[in-house]
């Protein structure tokens, strides 16, 4: 008899509500992937919109789940997401993807809220009681400081079926777009203060001086419309003030696109080994837009799908449940300790 798949409890405050398929398609896409390689994922998704019942609905849930499934591991997605699987009866796996560490910037001006200046000591809290942190770039580990369990550095992973060069004509012509200019690309919310879209609108407008160019902007859009807008670009463009481990820097690089960004979470790690795309040193406006203008007079697209082949998520995936079966297995030895026998003393 085989045994029974490895049953895990994925708990997330992040998941696609929306029509057009949402921001966080990369939890949908890890649940997926990890099914596929046989694990039985049970997602417990709720949306905390900063609202103290909605998280005590989702403790409440948490508890009613474990008690009427066989859960090996819980695996909460973000740290505040952590909160509502305190205390934990399973090995407890946490990943922290960004600013449930580096602390929650306004939608409005781009700076840190009440809550968000309260979130890293939270997320801090959780990962003490974890028996596993996942965290999607090195810097956020060392922002959690020294921690009882282990911390694994596992970026989000990448469809690589989804997100792979594509012949430019071809993806200009199922978009219905001309052959006759050069495109620049920004991908994410426009209305959020930390992406700083109006930086590269203006970086855009400052190269339009002396190279015609246009802006693309991939937004409420489907997520498989993302890899064509990526072939049909000539450039990247990527402002963000904080990220984690930013998946439009990747799924570029996947496509051959050249990236042109400033320096934020890992994305200097990301481009160090690829040609012809540029990590601007500052976030002035005229840097990034002298950086574009080198990209786009070069012309050529880069050979960024061989840095990113390592975070093909199927691979990714295979070492993600490698951390269940560790903190399952550390979360034993502790249970085992906590009720041996104390030694016996002479009296």
């Amino acid at each position: 008899m085989s045994a029974r798949p490895l049953r895990i409890l994925m708990v997330t405050c992040e998941w696609p509500r929306e029509k057009w398929g949402g921001t966080a398609h990369f939890i949908v896409r890890q649940a997926e992937f990890l099914r596929a390689a046989g694990v039985d994922v049970d997602v417990l998704e709720f949306k905390g919109g900063k609202m103290p019942h909605r998280y005590a609905r989702a403790w409440l849930e948490v508890r009613r789940r474990l008690r009427k499934g066989s859960h090996d591991v819980v695996h909460a997605q973000f740290g505040q997401s952590g909160l509502v699987t305190l205390p934990s009866s399973r090995p407890l796996v946490v990943t922290y993807r960004g600013d449930d560490v580096e602390g929650e910037l306004s939608d409005d001006h781009g700076k840190h809220t009440a809550i968000g200046r309260v979130m890293p000591a939270l997320s801090r809290f959780v990962a003490r009681r974890a028996d596993a942190v996942i965290v999607v770039s090195a810097h956020l580990g060392n922002l959690l400081g020294p921690l009882p369990a282990p911390v694994h550095v596992i970026p989000s992973g990448l469809n690589l079926e989804l997100f792979r060069p594509v012949p430019k004509d071809k993806a200009l012509q199922a978009l219905s777009l001309s052959s006759d200019r050069r495109r620049v690309l920004f991908v994410g919310n426009p209305h959020l203060a930390r992406k700083r879209f109006a930086l590269a609108q203006a970086a855009v407008s400052r190269l339009n001086q002396r190279l015609p160019v246009e802006m693309l902007v991939g937004w409420q859009v489907p997520h498989t419309q993302i890899p064509l807008m990526m072939n049909a670009a000539d450039a990247l463009v990527f402002t963000s003030l904080q990220e984690g481990s930013p998946n439009a820097v990747k799924e570029s690089l996947a496509c051959d696109l050249p990236v042109v960004s400033v320096p934020v979470g890992d994305v200097a790690h990301r481009l160090a080994d690829v040609d012809g795309c540029e990590l601007c040193p500052d976030d002035r406006v005229e840097t990034i837009a002298a950086a574009l203008e080198r990209v786009l007079r070069r012309g050529t697209r880069v050979n960024g799908a061989a840095a990113v082949a390592q975070l093909d998520e199927r691979l990714l995936t295979q070492r993600v449940i490698g951390v269940y079966h560790s903190a399952a297995a550390a979360w034993r030895r502790r249970l085992a300790n906590a009720t041996a026998p104390a030694p016996e003393t002479d009296s």
